[in-house]
């Protein structure tokens, strides 16, 4: 037996996560390699007149309240009649006048062709209703998330536009309306020279349209006059 003192076990080394460009695993990507998995994964917000995001959807209560109701009652009151006739007693008025009225009216009657005209009116109506998205006072702004969806009133938009108007040098008052495409500014100058108001507005103005986030470009028209003298 040998007094030498036993050796120790070897050590073994667990594998971290770090990883450096030298690791058998791959170097670490660079700016120049491409994006990373981050990058590809976050939304591209690009610029507002590029980036398609569509309009928010009315719910369209009131229409469809009142065609439920209109066709209930017309449904309800119809199958009254007929349960009536079936019963044993005579039709309501009304539907014995309507029947004789279809037998003996021709078709280039002008009543039927008021009545049609209504109907087709109606119909269009609905039908617009039904596949146009509605909510126009509201401006659709750029994703800053997937999941999330923002939307700015056409009125807020405005007074918003109109406060940084007023803060440029020269402008007495400003009227600003906003549209869906569309950004105007009708502005009074009591002093200084029209074209430098304008090309300070212009200016202003276009920072703050680009500064609302709107996903769709707005085009911008600034009108600069003096007061009317009384």
């Amino acid at each position: 037996m040998s007094d030498a003192e036993p050796e120790p076990p070897a050590t073994r080394r667990l594998p971290t996560l770090d990883k450096t460009p030298g690791d058998a695993d791959g170097p670490v990507p660079s700016d120049a390699d491409g994006p990373t998995p981050s990058d590809a994964d976050a939304p591209a917000t690009g610029t507002a007149g590029h980036e398609r995001v569509r309009r928010f959807w009315s719910a369209r209560r009131l229409p469809a309240a009142l065609v439920a109701l209109v066709l209930l009652a017309a449904a309800g009151l119809l199958l009254y009649d007929v349960a009536a006739v079936r019963a044993g007693r005579p039709a309501m008025a009304w539907r014995r006048r309507l029947a004789r009225e279809l037998a003996t009216r021709h078709l280039d009657n002008p009543w039927v062709l008021g009545a049609a005209a209504v109907a087709v009116v109606l119909g269009v109506w609905l039908i617009v209703s039904a596949v146009t998205p509605g909510l126009r006072q509201v401006l659709p702004m750029r994703r800053a998330a997937p999941d999330i969806r923002a939307g700015l009133d056409r009125a807020a938009a405005a007074l918003v536009l109109r406060d940084r108007a007023m803060e440029v040098a020269g402008v007495q008052s400003v009227r600003v309306a906003v549209s869906r495409r569309k950004a105007k500014a009708h502005a009074v100058s009591h002093f200084r020279e029209l074209d430098e108001v304008r090309a300070d507005l212009d200016v202003s103005l276009a920072e703050g349209l680009r500064q609302l986030g709107l996903a769709r470009e707005l085009r911008l028209t600034v009108d600069v006059r003096r007061p009317k003298k009384r």
